[in-house]
């Protein structure tokens, strides 16, 4: 591995700080976007047992995992219960933002991360391209050894490259998809909190 390391060159180096960025991203959105943690178990269920009731358990209320992405769009709701349903679902709404945007964070540097290592192994081909004809003008072909550095400087940036992008893209593409399914979830629990904090408001502005 060293010797690959120093027959890339040193465009090797940007490759590789790359990939320890691209892995960090990786493992840390594995983590970030569990079901378990976005959508905790325990708050969907005490959301689904409001919805049957039609009420708010004031009990239940005290103990909710507020914590989670879902817990923070649920607080905004029952900070802003009692309010017109238009301020409630705006205040509702600029909370499901922050929390879109904390889902999707890092992803548009693994994305570009995919998108510039084959671009500099790339231009690790063509600096080893370089280093090759410069040296069969000055010494002709018959010097492999001197060759066959600028050969291997082109072979394991291409690969180096293409290495950290391949896994980059595939992971970019699939947390991609992984919010866009938690988000669809969280509306549908964050329309269902509208619909039955806004019939709370509701019944009591009918009590006589």
């Amino acid at each position: 591995m060293p010797e690959l390391i120093k027959a890339g060159g040193w465009l090797i180096v940007p490759i590789l700080v790359c990939s320890l960025v691209a892995a960090i991203i990786i493992f840390e959105r594995l983590l970030a976007l569990r079901r378990a943690r976005v959508l905790p178990g325990r708050l969907m269920t005490i959301l689904q047992h409001w919805i049957e009731l039609g009420a708010i358990d004031q009990q239940e209320m005290q103990t909710l995992p507020l914590a989670s992405p879902l817990g923070q769009i649920v607080a905004a709701g029952l900070a802003n219960r009692g309010r017109p349903r238009e301020v409630l679902r705006e205040r509702i709404e600029d909370t499901g933002r922050h929390v879109v945007h904390e889902l999707e964070r890092f992803l548009n540097t693994l994305g570009t991360i995919a998108a510039i290592s084959p671009l500099l192994g790339l231009l690790g081909t063509v600096a080893g391209m370089i280093k090759i004809f410069q040296v069969v003008s000055v010494q002709g072909n018959s010097n492999f050894s001197l060759l066959s550095v600028g050969i291997a400087e082109a072979l394991v940036t291409t690969a180096a490259g293409l290495t950290v992008a391949i896994p980059s893209l595939l992971f970019y593409r699939y947390f991609q998809g992984r919010v866009d399914e938690l988000v669809v979830r969280m509306e549908q629990e964050t329309l269902q909190l509208i619909d039955l904090l806004d019939s709370g408001t509701e019944a009591r502005e009918q009590r006589p």
